[in-house]
């Protein structure tokens, strides 16, 4: 596929929204798939406690988006790992680990998820604050480990995360996502999905299932 003007491949680190967005995103070897409130943050969740995720069923029971993208992901032979602000940190470890396996330079997309704004195919895809910051987080991890050739989208997600960090509680339950979380009880999800670097496991697909890295 030729370069185009908006797949950042003069990037080693970039950002995209969505499953068109990774299209749109010239071939990575590590995408991070970024759906904070749940699919990232629950399936990580799950993994800490030792279980695996299947892509099947399961994934797309917490969010048919977050698991239609690292479905994508995976097509394109990439390694496919699931970020949020739980596992920021962890998630830049992976990918420098991957880069040293490797043995060679590594590219990585970040693909904030966002929201769909229906079940229906075709549905249009929502902005969420919370996968920004998510996205930011780990850009900004990556850049602490020294892989720092961002792209101005990737750059921009970081700063929005830098400077927001010490609202991120209150910014995450007063979002349209974590609003409509709250209206089913569930702010203590939203709190859990706030806490940056508080989980150390990264989910990686393999075989479509998600396991710890």
């Amino acid at each position: 596929m030729p370069d185009t003007p908006f797949d950042q491949h003069r990037y080693q680190v970039r950002l995209e929204w969505g499953a068109a967005g990774l299209a749109r995103l010239a071939p990575a070897d590590v995408v991070v798939v970024v759906d904070v409130l749940r699919f990232s943050t629950t399936v990580t969740d799950a993994v800490a406690w030792g279980d695996s995720v299947p892509l099947d069923a399961s994934a797309h029971a917490v969010s048919i988006n977050g698991a239609a993208i690292a479905e994508a992901a995976a097509a394109t032979g990439a390694t496919v790992l699931l970020g949020c602000l739980r596992n920021a940190s962890a998630v830049a470890g992976a990918v420098l680990d991957v880069q040293h396996r490797r043995g060679d330079r590594t590219s990585i997309a970040v693909i904030a998820a966002g929201e769909l704004t229906g079940r229906e195919p075709g549905a249009a895809l929502r902005f969420a604050a919370e996968d920004q910051f998510g996205a930011g987080a780990i850009v900004d991890a990556l850049g602490a480990l020294g892989i720092d050739h961002t792209s101005p989208e990737s750059a921009a997600a970081a700063e929005a995360f830098r400077g927001l960090r010490g609202a991120l509680r209150h910014l995450l339950t007063a979002s349209g996502s974590g609003q409509e979380l709250l209206a089913r009880d569930a702010r203590d999800e939203v709190l859990n999905a706030a806490a940056v670097d508080a989980a150390s496991v990264v989910p990686v697909l393999r075989d479509g299932v998600f396991v710890a890295y």
